[in-house]
């Protein structure tokens, strides 16, 4: 009997093991998700795009002329003041090189210069040999006139014909004075680059002064060279009239308003310059995007709140981003942008109600990068399930891996990039799909 209640009691003892294993291995167990709460806080929309700090108004100092430049000495960073600071000297070109046809043409054209000089002087010495035969006619017809041995009018002849002959002389030698000059124009066609007559090294002519008080942006030509008419040679700038300037999709310029409050930051360090949208430009551009798609792009104005700071750290054509408030709310109810999801035609979320998951479908507002405006549909304190699997369904068993608070905890403070605030903090939990 005893051997026989010994075995009783082994079998009933690994009965019980059984079942309890059984009941272990076939126990439904709740998949472990991510959790937030639906929270109530201040909320803002934003567009996010990158942006340029820029000088308002940039001169350009450019030649007036086509010059032969000395060299620039002011370096970027240089302040100059209006109407006192040289910017540039500007001497005359040095003549071109002659190719051997033009050469030997301008030659014959200097000889013919000079044969025509020779002629003229020849005209000079008839005109004025001429003119002494007729002097001297005249003088012999005013002694004969005292004696009246000729009448009144062949002497009025002789007075007339010297009158002539002094005026032909006058008509020779200024001919003459043009043969000359047209001669020195023909040589002057010869003079080749670099001699004494090209003037290598002549006195400045031209010197330009920089037109506005401010600094040098950029040197776009510092060598000593020839330059052509309209060749820009320097930038400068008013470095007080810094200002942002980012290029919108068109669909997001139309919400933004002139005086919205804007955020600058991804300059280079976490401090974050304030601004204030001056204008939206009512024209709108063609740009080709990295992914080759053109877009419709309107540039807007950003001032800075506090230009001095600003001014210590950017400068022009420095990369910024922005972020424009296009609208904010206080005391929103709000909930995490990963917890919706398509059901049909309406937004739905997944609420953990006792440990199961419940189906709600809501009716959703504003929303930004992180958060979404609930409207209808959620309390705040709602546990909501994040990134839901094809394995939630309604009444799946869900739990979180650490219990959040019951209560929805209190509003913070908004973060300065308050589109990037998600509010509650989330559990970072691996799903466990067993059941």
């Amino acid at each position: 009997m005893s051997h026989r209640r010994n075995r009783y009691a082994l079998w009933a003892a690994f009965a019980v093991l059984l079942g309890m294993g059984l009941t272990y291995a076939f126990w439904p167990r709740p998949v472990l998700v991510d959790v937030a709460r639906v929270r109530k806080g201040t909320m803002q929309v934003t567009i996010e795009e990158d942006g340029e700090a820029r000088i308002h108004d940039v001169y350009v100092v450019s030649a007036p002329v086509a010059s032969d430049m000395a060299r620039i000495e002011i370096e970027v960073g240089d302040e100059v003041r209006a109407g006192e600071t040289k910017i540039a000297a500007l001497r005359p070109i040095n003549p071109a090189f002659l190719d051997r046809r033009s050469e030997a043409e301008r030659k014959a054209t200097v000889d013919a210069a000079q044969a025509a000089v020779d002629l003229a002087s020849a005209e000079v010495e008839r005109a004025e040999a001429e003119l002494e035969f007729a002097e001297a006619d005249l003088a012999r017809a005013r002694s004969l006139k005292v004696g009246d041995s000729i009448s009144a009018r062949a002497l009025q002849r002789s007075e007339i014909e010297v009158k002539t002959r002094s005026a032909a002389r006058a008509a020779a030698n200024a001919t003459l004075e043009v043969k000359r000059s047209e001669l020195a124009a023909a040589r002057a066609s010869l003079i080749a680059p670099g001699s004494a007559e090209g003037g290598v090294r002549q006195s400045c002519c031209i010197e330009l002064t920089a037109p506005v008080s401010g600094k040098v942006l950029r040197v776009m030509r510092q060598s000593e060279g020839v330059v052509a008419a309209g060749d820009p040679l320097v930038e400068i700038g008013n470095s007080d009239d810094l200002e942002v300037v980012a290029d919108l999709l068109s669909t997001d310029a139309v919400q933004v308003r002139e005086g919205a409050p804007v955020m600058i930051i991804g300059w280079g360090e976490a401090q974050i310059f304030a601004g204030r949208v001056r204008r939206v430009e009512p024209y709108g551009f063609t740009k080709v995007s990295a992914l080759g798609i053109e877009e419709q792009r309107v540039n807007v104005l950003i001032d800075f709140d506090d230009k001095a700071a600003a001014l210590s750290r950017l400068g022009h054509g420095f990369r910024v981003e922005v972020q424009i408030e296009t609208w904010r709310g206080e005391n929103v109810l709000q909930a995490p942008l990963s917890a919706l999801f398509r059901d049909g035609e309406t937004w739905a979320v997944f609420v953990i109600e006792n440990r199961h998951a419940r189906l709600r479908k809501i009716e959703a507002g504003h929303r930004n990068t992180k958060s979404t405006e609930i409207l209808v549909g959620l309390e705040a304190g709602d546990m909501l399930i994040l990134y839901p699997s094809d394995t939630i369904e309604e009444g799946s068993y869900a739990a979180p891996r650490v219990p959040l608070p019951k209560s929805p905890a209190a509003p913070s403070t908004p973060q300065p990039q308050a589109s990037h605030a998600l509010g509650d903090a989330t559990n970072a939990i691996a799903i466990d799909d067993s059941r």
